[in-house]
């Protein structure tokens, strides 16, 4: 009896396994059958794309007349742009700098970049290294003093910034604005007023956005490359010497500022040591002259005089040495700290002209036409067939 008990409870068990294998079989056949569905489905939406497809291309056949006088029409307007465009002009100036010998590291050049609101940090390198040099020609000081800089032009000194006005046609738009219609420009930037300083704020926006375009010809290199692009080929070129001569001047004299001053100092003390070391010698000879025939016993007349006299010249006389050495020094440091800047290419007249052409101007009106009435067409479909 004990042993059919123990049978009667293993029986049980095993059954519960035979289901529960048959279960796990049906239900990896329902995940094989769902697998089956989902990529039936994937064919089928491949299927309906191409069939899609097909649909929109004899659709576009179908609409070729009006695609062709689009595209016609979108040539036509690219044929008048064409013409009526003016062309670009361009001036661009190719320059190696040197830095100087003297100094060395930040020291140098923190003054400058403070001048122009530039940051070098703690670490780095000099101003005009990296992407320094590019933002000191794109900064409005630099601007500013290019555009009010006076340049000859037919004969007449004029400003660069109202050869800016008059080739954008500003003053036809300021003719009935009583604040612009009689506004003038001159050198002396201290005395503008409030919409003076606005239009050089916007000259200054619109030549960075437009027309200057500063950059390495290479990472490698240290050669730099100044562009001015702009409709007016004199423009261009007066624009972009006095911008490269701005900028230039600007770092040498900033960067010698110091050792010019020291120079100068010495200078003057050289020239104040060695006047008075001249008038002590003319006083000794004019002592002696002035007692030719001098009694012996008043020796005291003339050699109390020439004793005094000498000696203050031979006082001055090892002063004068020693400052002489000194401004000597002075201006070798000088040289040494002067960076050198070498001009490889400059523009010249006539400046590269780019210009779009007609042929060219047709043509790419026709494929942006066709293009456009193309992508209108299909869209246009696709809504009608999601509203249906």
């Amino acid at each position: 009896m004990e042993n059919k008990d123990q049978q009667n409870k293993i029986l049980p068990s095993s059954a519960g396994r035979q289901n529960a294998e048959v279960g796990h079989v049906y239900a990896s056949s329902g995940e094989v059958t769902q697998k089956a569905n989902t990529v039936d489905s994937n064919e089928i939406s491949l299927k309906e794309l191409i069939l899609k497809m097909g649909e929109w291309w004899r659709y576009l056949l179908a609409m070729w007349l009006t695609i062709l006088i689009v595209g016609i029409a979108g040539g036509l307007i690219g044929l008048a742009y064409a013409f009526y465009k003016k062309p670009i002009y361009t001036a661009a100036t190719t320059f190696v700098l040197e830095s100087g010998e003297g100094g060395g590291g930040m020291g140098q050049y923190a003054g400058l970049a403070s001048m122009v609101g530039i940051d070098l940090g703690g670490g780095g390198s000099g101003i005009f290294q990296g992407d320094n040099i590019i933002e000191l020609y794109k900064s409005r000081t630099m601007i500013e003093k290019a555009l009010l800089s006076t340049v000859e032009l037919d004969g007449e000194n004029q400003l660069l910034i109202d050869r800016y006005i008059h080739i954008n046609d500003l003053r036809q738009g300021w003719a009935k604005k009583p604040e612009l219609a009689n506004i003038r420009f001159d050198t002396k930037r201290e005395n503008f007023n409030r919409v003076q300083d606005s239009i050089l704020g916007i000259a200054v926006k619109n030549i960075n956005k437009n027309n200057l375009v500063v950059s390495k010809l290479d990472k490698k290199l240290s050669i730099m490359l100044v562009e001015v692009k702009s409709e007016d080929e004199i423009f261009s070129k007066l624009f972009n010497d006095q911008i490269v001569k701005t900028v230039n001047d600007f770092y040498v004299q900033t960067k010698t500022k110091k050792s010019l001053e020291n120079v100068t100092i010495l200078q003057q003390k050289v020239d104040s040591v060695r006047a008075v070391m001249e008038g002590a010698i003319y006083r000794a000879a004019s002592v002696s002259d002035a007692t030719p025939n001098l009694n012996l016993t008043r020796q005291v007349q003339r050699s109390a005089p020439i004793q005094r006299s000498q000696f203050t010249a031979e006082t001055n006389k090892a002063i004068l040495g020693e400052l002489v050495k000194n401004l000597e020094m002075s201006k070798i440091a000088l040289r040494k700290e002067t960076p050198l800047i070498q001009v490889v290419d400059q523009p010249v007249f006539p400046l590269y002209k780019e210009k779009l052409g007609t042929a060219r101007g047709l043509i790419l009106g026709g494929i942006i036409g066709g293009i456009l009435v193309v992508m209108l067409l299909l869209v246009r479909k696709l809504f009608k067939e999601i509203l249906s």
